[in-house]
């Protein structure tokens, strides 16, 4: 008996999930025999992965031996179908995205309609929303993710900058002043988003301030802090992507140019860790990769 790929990408989807049935779901198996595979594969192995009780799955010593090798022999495998995949004319189905509402309006949907002239047996659902979910269990093939990203199993690739600025429209700085450091931010209206009232900096120097800030405005929605900024409301912070137009054009101010906020961002397409990626997958990530890298807001870093 061979170690069968589906059967490591069980292993390592349980080892992810911590219960075998939904891990077994995930790949269109029933319980028993998600069971009966992890079974199997400790037969081949001839050791025990895990560590079984009514409610609990852990992984043995031996297990956590074997889950690095699983998910490079996976890794290697995914390598090998996209080699082999790549032609246009061969990759179909439907491809799931999902990403933040206001980053997916700008900066994927625009690019829908070329991605699909390139490959005319695809069809694409994008999903729009700043809701954090997980795409795993919802059935999608791959996420793009703004921010610090948390530690998770999920396989990550960076594949642009989400540089944060802080501005305000010049209304607001030549009744209130522009700030010359970041402490000054305590006497100043700041929009707050999500409640977030801690705003971290670092000087030129290396030094960083962490500042409590305060205002009367306060949302969880981005493009609602980029409207209250326009209208001379106070200071925001914002994603350069986000207000790039309005900061050509004069109605926004970067302040603070020589302090970056923290934490430093990325732009990320993430997907699982276990499951071979459809060549679809792989196609329009290379795709959007390429788009983001002649886009000078989100370019990624060189060097």
């Amino acid at each position: 008996m061979s170690l069968d790929p589906k059967s490591l990408e069980l292993f390592v989807r349980v080892v992810a999930l911590g219960a075998i049935g939904k891990a077994g779901a995930e790949l269109g198996l029933s319980s028993t025999a998600a069971t009966q595979r992890i079974q199997d594969l400790e037969n081949v192995v001839g050791a025990q992965l895990l560590h079984r009780t009514t409610r609990t799955v852990s992984l043995s010593v031996d297990g956590e031996v074997f889950l690095g090798h699983a998910l490079r022999i996976l890794e290697n495998i995914e390598d090998a179908f996209s080699d082999l995949q790549n032609d246009p004319a061969t990759i179909s189905g439907e491809l799931r995205v999902a990403s933040s509402a206001s980053f997916g309006r700008k900066h994927l949907a625009p690019y829908v309609s070329e991605f699909l002239d390139l490959y005319p047996k695809l069809s694409l659902q994008l999903h729009l929303s700043d809701s954090a979910f997980d795409i795993v269990e919802n059935g999608f093939d791959l996420a793009i993710r703004l921010g610090e990203l948390a530690s998770s199993t999920l396989k990550v690739r960076r594949i642009g900058e989400s540089a944060r600025i802080m501005v305000a429209a010049p209304s607001y700085l030549a009744s209130r002043g522009v700030p010359a450091t970041p402490m000054d931010l305590r006497y100043h209206e700041c929009l707050i988003r999500s409640d977030i009232r801690s705003w971290s900096t670092r000087a030129p120097d290396g030094a960083v301030a962490d500042v409590k800030v305060s205002g009367k405005f306060n949302t969880n929605l981005a493009e609602a802090i980029t409207e209250a900024a326009l209208s001379g409301m106070g200071i925001a912070r914002k994603c350069r992507w986000e207000v790039v137009e309005h900061l050509e054009d004069g109605s926004l101010t970067e302040v603070l140019t020589e302090h970056k906020v923290l934490p430093e961002w990325g732009i990320f397409a993430v997907r699982s860790p276990s499951r071979t990626p459809p060549p679809r997958a792989r196609a329009f990530t290379d795709f959007i990769a390429g788009k983001f890298n002649s886009i000078e807001a989100i370019r990624p870093k060189t060097g």
